[in-house]
């Protein structure tokens, strides 16, 4: 990946963003489009290549009920086979019930065939309380044979505290464990405007899973946390994770960099260097609702690791 100018936009307004780079050397983008009504991907050989690459909207949201009102945070996934594309949505009669939903690729060209809905994302046997509230940002990821579900979820209304959740996957659709909560906004830096944690993305180093994710409103005081546990450790476990005392990425005002966050994780070119793909602005003042101003960029940076392996993250 060309590494000049990495401060600068990779995609412009393109929120949430997602690369996935798949066994067939292709890396695969998307992300929340500014008008929050379709599913848009596009494909490149190279990181750079995205920027230009076309566009493809494979799906769009619906005229009213489930999955007519904010299409946020798509997710591109190929699990057993299969494409799928996590995202979350709402209705137009209630535009904060927002709920995960997943989308199937009949065939193996997820630009070019035909997209299926599987419905909303299924709870395990008897647990009643996952999914039935404010809930987005789902990511998945695999540790010791096992598949995992994590995302972002509030409890009692719009204004509640959004929470991270996560539990062991029986399908690709469906979950096999009762959820566990992962985190819930502890900090001053997680409290700014809402009490959020949301947009969790995984990576791993030195027999750690580290779970990045972020938190507070939308605006510059939008930042990264992270949350690590040993991958040999019971991850539904409450005493399996450590939280990070501060920020592991906020606001650089002197590089104009402000609100960085809702992050995911790829490799470049080599195949080995990590890199995060995260949203950022340009200028700290927004007229109007951040979420509904489109100029989150996607941005990408190296991801270095310090003495103990732990991630770095540094514009």
């Amino acid at each position: 990946m060309d590494t000049t100018g990495k401060n600068t936009p990779l995609i412009e307004q393109r929120a949430d963003p997602f690369i996935y780079k798949h066994t067939d050397g292709y890396y695969y983008f998307t992300g929340s489009v500014p008008s929050y009504n379709c599913i848009e991907l596009r494909k490149s050989e190279t990181i750079n290549g995205l920027k230009n690459a076309e566009t493809f909207n494979v799906w769009y949201k619906h005229e009213t009920g489930p999955m007519s009102q904010h299409i946020w945070a798509p997710e591109i996934h190929y699990l057993d086979g299969k494409w799928y594309v996590y995202f979350a949505g709402s209705e137009v009669d209630d535009i904060w019930k927002l709920r995960p939903y997943v989308l199937e690729c009949k065939g193996q060209d997820p630009l070019k065939d035909e997209w299926i809905e599987l419905g909303q994302m299924q709870a395990a046997e008897g647990d009643e309380k996952t999914f039935i509230d404010f809930s987005l940002d789902g990511t998945v990821f695999e540790n010791k044979e096992k598949r995992y579900f994590c995302w972002a979820e509030k409890t009692g209304g719009q204004f509640a505290a959004s929470n991270l959740y996560i539990a062991e996957m029986e399908s690709p659709v469906k979950l096999k464990t009762a959820q566990f909560m992962l985190t819930t906004p502890d900090y001053d830096w997680e409290r700014i405007g809402f009490w959020v944690n949301e947009g969790p993305a995984v990576i791993k180093s030195r027999g750690k899973i580290y779970i990045t994710f972020s938190a507070s409103a939308t605006g510059a005081c939008y930042c990264m946390g992270m949350m690590e546990a040993d991958e040999e450790s019971d991850l539904l476990d409450r005493n399996s994770w450590k939280k990070s005392r501060y920020p592991v990425l906020e606001t650089d005002y002197e590089k104009k960099i402000f609100g960085p966050g809702h992050n995911s994780f790829t490799v470049a070119e080599d195949g080995v260097t990590p890199l995060s793909v995260y949203h950022a602005r340009d200028y700290e003042e927004i007229v109007g609702d951040p979420l509904y101003d489109p100029n989150r960029h996607a941005r990408v940076m190296e991801v270095k690791f310090d003495k103990d392996g732990k991630p770095v993250f540094k514009f």
